[in-house]
């Protein structure tokens, strides 16, 4: 099979020639940039800065050398601006960072560093604008700065929360047209996130992006809206999603069946432990406007749609098969109730496992490579029976991650593969 015709296999649930498998199709199956050096260096591939593809995580390009190497199945076809809103392409420029590894950043990437030695980042690359991220000194990817402003009960409008999302217009659908066709010629299984539908998604609710964010762009305020103010969120979902499917609209013309994938939403609804609201408030809140764009999607299109929710989501489940999503993403196995047996035998057939190859938070960075190999290899052969399985890691690799751990997971799924 061809990567292409593995991965659609797998989302179809039949059982491909060998298991699929992503590293770097998305932002949530990626590498921190150090560790992408780190990997490259151990495969003793030509030095070369890694090119940064987004700021917020500080996520690394897998190239093709890599790709290769790992045998990744997957490619993304990456939106215009990055996550600052900066133009992600080139011209690229080098960048030092915090940990003196240089890497390669689009020419509009703006930062300034505080005398603590923090590292500031700034919407859309503007100096002259309040910085709208913060990188600690001691750390390897941005947090979002709160620029929640006060604001009057009764001068709440939705319309402020609806800054970002806006019509794409014609340069943008050239764009995704060249982007599209060129990320098809590779001969891997496309992912694309399309933009405007991540709905609630605390990545976006600060408005990194955004000069001056509008509306409750305060991640508790936000979360407190969820429950005192459903009125208002209903109305900011029913606008995003008229106007998100009038640019899936737009976009398939252009694009048609050249990607994939699309990726939908990386709202978050579970804690290590529990949810972050109640079932009945996803059915109210959520699970209409997902069955809106999901539905509209099926419907128009050949592409199957992504969710990523991190956390104990097992309770969540049949509502995110029932909200219409093909795929789940990053399964995170070591939270409660979210057994992988459990998980495979219950909910398998009705939704396709993106993710949950390997333990990111305690296995991969801190076990032996033997316990990395045993972990795989177990998780390969739970999820990948019948299909209906992408391996991944359960988020991204992060910054520290010791080399020989990657190695000892990318040698578990050849081992699992025969290759």
């Amino acid at each position: 099979m061809t990567s292409k015709e593995r991965i659609s296999a797998s989302l179809a649930h039949r059982q491909p020639d060998r298991m699929a498998v992503d590293f770097g199709g998305s932002s949530v199956t990626g590498m921190h940039v150090l560790a992408i050096e780190n990997l490259r260096r151990y495969y003793g591939l030509e030095y070369k800065p890694v090119r940064m593809i987004d700021p917020h995580q500080m996520l690394g390009e897998i190239d093709t050398e890599l790709a290769a190497i790992i045998g990744a199945d997957t490619v993304l076809a990456m939106g215009r601006a990055n996550s600052f809103g900066v133009y992600n392409h080139a011209p690229f420029k080098e960048y030092l960072t915090p940990w003196k590894q240089t890497i390669l950043v689009p020419e509009g990437f703006a930062t300034t560093i505080e005398d603590n030695g923090d590292v500031l980042g700034y919407p859309q690359g503007d100096l002259t604008a309040e910085p709208s991220a913060r990188m600690p000194s001691e750390g390897y990817f941005f947090d979002a700065i709160i620029r929640h402003k006060p604001f009057a009960e009764e001068d709440l409008n939705p319309e402020d929360n609806l800054e970002e999302y806006g019509m794409v217009g014609d340069a943008d659908l050239e764009y995704w047209r060249k982007t599209a066709d060129e990320a098809r010629a590779t001969g891997k299984a496309v992912i694309a996130s399309l933009g405007g539908t991540a709905l609630g998604d605390i990545a976006h609710i600060p408005g990194i992006k955004l000069k001056q964010p509008k509306g409750i762009r305060d991640i508790a305020e936000w979360y407190m809206s969820i429950i005192m103010r459903p009125d208002y969120v209903k109305a900011i979902f029913d606008r995003q999603s008229e106007i998100a499917i009038e640019n899936l609209r737009r976009l398939h013309g252009v694009i048609g069946d050249n990607i994939d994938v699309v990726y939908i939403c990386g709202t978050d609804f579970g804690t290590q432990d529990s949810t972050f609201c109640s079932p009945e408030q996803y059915d109210e809140l959520w699970l209409p406007y997902y069955q809106r764009i999901n539905g509209w999607i099926h419907a128009n299109t050949s592409w199957k749609t992504f969710k990523h929710s991190c956390g104990a989501v097992e309770s969540f489940m049949s509502r995110f098969i029932a909200g219409g999503f093909d795929i789940i993403n990053p399964v995170q196995i070591n939270a409660a109730g979210m057994d992988p047996v459990h998980l495979k035998n219950t909910y398998g057939r009705d939704i396709v496992f993106w993710g949950g190859g390997i333990d990111t938070q305690r296995t991969l960075p801190y076990a032996t490579p033997a316990k990395v190999r045993e972990e795989a290899l177990r998780l390969c052969e739970i999820f990948s029976k019948d299909g209906g399985f992408v391996f991944a890691t359960v988020h991204n690799i992060q910054a520290n991650v010791p080399v020989e751990n990657i190695v000892a997971m990318i040698d578990a799924i050849h081992e699992f593969n025969k290759v």
